[in-house]
């Protein structure tokens, strides 16, 4: 993947796998045999371009590992359809799932690379009818395509949201009920949850996830933690964060340093008890990690 190769001013991610999965993760790799968390996410949990991301701050707070499966424009059938890393998260003492958007997948209308969520492969039958003038040669990401189609028909898009977000919701299902171990959902946002999320309005929540789709996973998981990101964290810009020349345009639209504190600092008192029964017992641990 693009994101593992180092050039001037980057950081080195120590790239590794977990299990047979074919995908590569931030390390280095976290020892599974013994007691540890598991974070599943996006662009947000792998931390691109920040030296300590959240769940390396979970880690050193919480006294445990934490293995981060955190996968670039993640969609989440990436781990929904990947049994490998559903044996992986189940060995852990729980998982965090953070909240990804719905544009990244499969479905009637579109097809997406299998492990490249944001990567357009093709358009079906059902989206050529739906949208006769698009030439979809032209698209290589699925935001592309979706401002797009949204700019140029408004009311068939509707069509195409109801579709991304019932399947958003049944690979979520999925990847839900697969889960053995206690599991905790992570809304990462600028702001709350909206009541309803029809558009791609370039914001910086999940595209196309919302209220009333947390609303129907809420009873399946231990607990869910929203964080919309302070307006301080956001105008921190790019400080803090280690990056070449060539990505700072790209680094601008992920979350820094202090965004990432304060996702820790949100998960931190959900995780804390849930890992109390096998905590080393050392004095960091007894106090609950480095006072902050």
């Amino acid at each position: 993947m693009a994101y593992a190769f180092q050039g001037a001013g980057a950081l080195d991610y120590f790239p590794c796998r977990y299990g047979s999965s074919r995908l590569m993760f931030r390390g280095p790799r976290r020892d599974l045999d013994q007691p540890h968390v598991c974070v599943f996410g996006g662009s947000e949990t792998y931390g691109k371009f920040v030296p300590s991301p959240y769940p390396a701050l979970l880690e050193e707070w919480l006294g445990l590992p934490v293995a981060n499966l955190g996968c670039v424009n993640a969609g989440p059938e990436v781990f929904a359809q990947d049994p490998d890393l559903i044996a992986v998260a189940n060995r852990a003492e729980v998982v965090v799932v953070q909240i990804l958007g719905a544009e990244n997948l499969s479905n009637r209308f579109y097809a997406v690379h299998p492990r490249r969520n944001d990567r357009f492969l093709g358009a079906t039958t059902a989206l050529k009818s739906l949208y006769r003038e698009v030439d979809f040669t032209e698209f290589a990401f699925t935001r592309h395509l979706l401002t797009t189609l949204q700019r140029i028909g408004p009311d068939r898009f509707a069509l195409v949201v109801a579709e991304l977000r019932q399947v958003w919701l049944r690979q979520m299902r999925d990847l839900l009920a697969q889960l053995t171990r206690p599991a905790v959902l992570l809304w990462v946002g600028d702001q709350v949850p909206r009541v309803t999320a029809r558009t791609t309005d370039g914001s910086g929540n999940p595209a196309l996830s919302d209220a009333d789709m947390l609303s129907v996973l809420r009873p399946k998981v231990d607990a869910l933690v929203e964080v919309a990101i302070s307006p301080s964290a956001r105008a921190a810009g790019l400080s803090g964060m280690a990056f070449s020349p060539l990505d700072r345009s790209v680094a601008k639209g992920l979350p820094g340093p202090d965004a990432h504190r304060e996702m820790a600092l949100a998960l931190r008192p959900i995780l804390q008890p849930m890992i109390q029964p096998v905590l080393p017992q050392t004095e960091n641990a007894r106090h609950g990690g480095r006072a902050f």
